[in-house]
């Protein structure tokens, strides 16, 4: 067992290489706001990695939050049982998503964004504002958190790349057919794969609505020192860690988003590869 640090209470499976992890950060809890994230580490010689707050309980003195096993880190993660501890997590980090009464609004989330479209839209819907939620995923396993979507919004559409559940298109299909029956929304927030949000973006530029974007870039510290966060907004340098992690979708560099985001992936397959060898994993 880790025995020192942030002790995990729940460890779900919520899809295959999805999990929700509930564990135990009251003092984070009881600051925490939707949009919002933390950066752990998991033992002495782990690297950091930002995750953000699915959910916080003040009352328990809990957060939670859904991760998918795409690299190292989050494969080892997954390997922690309910009781284990993590060394370090810090937070909450990040600025709130911006809540209040616009009017009508959309979510739309990508794959593991919607456990982020799922805590904005439920702020969102406690402010007054009539909330629609389109949340896309691969195929019907992959599908997570519906119900709990469904209760914090007034329409949901899920949509499956391959049509295997609900609408068989991407997120971004199903934006056009609604924004072309009713263009009349008064703001998009989106947050999922970074080319998911770029065409989400440019769908929402042409009908002139509103668009935050939830930013997911490389990131060490959080606290805006190291400058890995770094992106381009309406033609300035930003760091997501401390200016965001929410900004104007109409303005940001997302080319020069997804070319950062790419820079290591060499290095992070034989990270994965190297650690699944030591563990006996398949990857």
């Amino acid at each position: 067992m880790k025995d020192k640090g942030f002790r995990i209470i729940r460890m779900e499976t919520l899809a295959p290489r999805i999990k929700l992890m509930e564990v135990e950060a009251p003092l984070i809890a009881r600051k925490a706001k939707a949009g919002q994230f933390v950066v752990l580490r998991l033992h002495e010689k782990g690297e950091r990695i930002p995750l953000t707050i699915h959910e916080a309980f003040p009352e328990k003195g809990t957060i939670t939050i859904v991760f998918q096993e795409v690299g190292k880190t989050t494969f080892e993660l997954g390997t922690y049982k309910e009781g284990d501890t993590i060394m370090d997590i810090v937070g909450p980090l990040g600025n709130p998503t911006e809540i209040k009464k616009y009017g009508r609004v959309i979510i739309a989330s990508g794959g593991v964004g919607s456990p982020i479209g799922y805590a904005v839209a439920k702020a969102m819907k406690e402010a007054g504002n009539y909330v629609l939620i389109i949340s896309g995923y691969r195929s019907k396993e992959y599908v997570i958190l519906e119900d709990k979507l469904r209760s914090v919004c007034d329409e949901i559409i899920i949509a499956t790349d391959d049509g295997s559940y609900g609408r068989k298109g991407f997120v971004t299909h199903v934006l056009e057919e609604v924004l072309h029956k009713d263009p009349n929304w008064d703001l998009v927030f989106t947050v999922g794969p970074p080319i998911m949000m770029k065409l989400v973006c440019e769908i929402t530029k042409h009908h002139n609505i509103k668009t935050i974007v939830s930013l997911n870039p490389i990131m060490v510290d959080g606290t805006g020192m190291c400058g890995a966060c770094r992106v381009t907004v309406g033609g300035e340098v930003k760091f997501a860690c401390v200016d965001g992690p929410d900004f104007d979708g109409h303005q940001v560099d997302f080319d020069e988003l997804m070319r950062r985001l790419n820079a290591y992936k060499e290095y992070e397959k034989l990270a994965l590869e190297k650690f699944a060898k030591e563990r006996g994993l398949k990857i």
